[in-house]
């Protein structure tokens, strides 16, 4: 059994793998022992753990879990992926970005494969048939959008995600929900369009919390996976383990 722990910028996210495929998820606000004293007790058959973090996380947690689970692993720039990275600035690259092309990867091997992740920012990272990570773009959310305009404005209302919008607002709010929601929607399917000049067989993963919005209005056809991220740091732990039996 593998645990997998997303320590992302508001709330941790623990993953349960069991023979290969996603059994559990847990959620957490509270970055700290308690939570993982309750995940071991709660599936005590716990092997290996992988960790990764966008932000500063206590120093014992680590510490804790190396005396209870033999396999710790911190996913950085530094540990081996089942990919081969062409990003010029790994050190920069978001460890996000990276596992949920290893778990798209991962799902359909010899692929060219487009993520795109749809949360805060809009995420859109490349990886090609051969296993090569090239990297991609990075482009506001749908929440940004709508607080840029709210902020740097005097006039313009804070609005968020609405299901019935146009091409024509009749009114400011309808206007600037048809220019958010439109704008993104237009970016990404032209996006799509684009690297399918060069990559017809482009296959395209949608996850992040905004996803399911994108998946019912752009339109090129996607798979939705909210667990790529997942998925993905699950495979990378398999392969280090792989690797360390190896030597």
């Amino acid at each position: 059994m593998n645990l997998i722990i997303d320590i992302g910028n508001t709330k941790i996210k623990a993953s349960i793998f069991l023979k290969g495929e996603l059994n559990t998820t847990k959620a957490s606000e509270k970055v700290d022992v308690e939570f993982a004293k309750e995940l071991l007790g709660e599936f005590t058959t716990i092997e290996k753990v992988i960790i990764a973090s966008v932000r500063e996380y206590p120093d014992n947690l680590i510490s804790f879990l190396k005396t209870k689970i033999q396999h710790v692993f911190f996913f950085d720039s530094k540990l081996p992926i089942p990919l081969e990275n062409l990003y010029e600035s790994k050190k920069t690259l978001g460890y996000d970005r990276l596992a949920a092309c290893i778990g798209a990867y991962a799902m359909d091997p010899n692929q060219n494969i487009l993520v795109i992740d749809a949360g805060t920012a809009i995420t859109f990272d490349f990886v090609n048939k051969h296993g090569q990570y090239l990297g991609g773009c990075i482009s506001p959310g749908l929440s940004m959008r709508y607080k840029a305009l709210n902020h740097f404005t005097k006039k313009l209302p804070l609005l968020s995600v609405n299901e019935n919008y146009s091409l024509i607002g009749k009114n400011t709010k309808e206007a600037i929900t048809g220019g958010v929601q439109n704008g993104i929607v237009f970016e990404i399917d032209s996006y799509i369009n684009q690297l399918k000049q060069k990559y017809a067989d482009l296959k395209v993963i949608l996850t992040g919390g905004d996803a399911p919005f994108l998946y019912k209005n752009i339109t090129n056809p996607a798979t939705l996976e909210m667990n790529v991220l997942a998925i993905g740091l699950n495979h990378i732990l398999e392969f280090n383990i792989l690797e360390r039996s190896n030597n």
